[in-house]
């Protein structure tokens, strides 16, 4: 499998950072590498969702 691949989009990370309330906290930092494993989770449960909306 190839490393570092951006499966979601910028814009859709961070609309989904924003609704989990951690946004600010990844532009504070610079960065996501230290959004814990646990966010991280809970944002591609939120991109599945958004997703399945979509194609219905």
């Amino acid at each position: 499998m190839s490393g570092n691949r951006n499966i979601m989009s910028e814009n859709l990370k961070e609309e989904i950072a924003k609704e989990l309330g951690v946004y600010e906290q990844v532009k504070k930092d610079g960065g996501w590498q230290n959004v814990p494993s646990k966010t991280c989770g809970n944002m591609v449960t939120k991109a599945i969702e958004i997703a399945n909306r979509n194609t219905k």
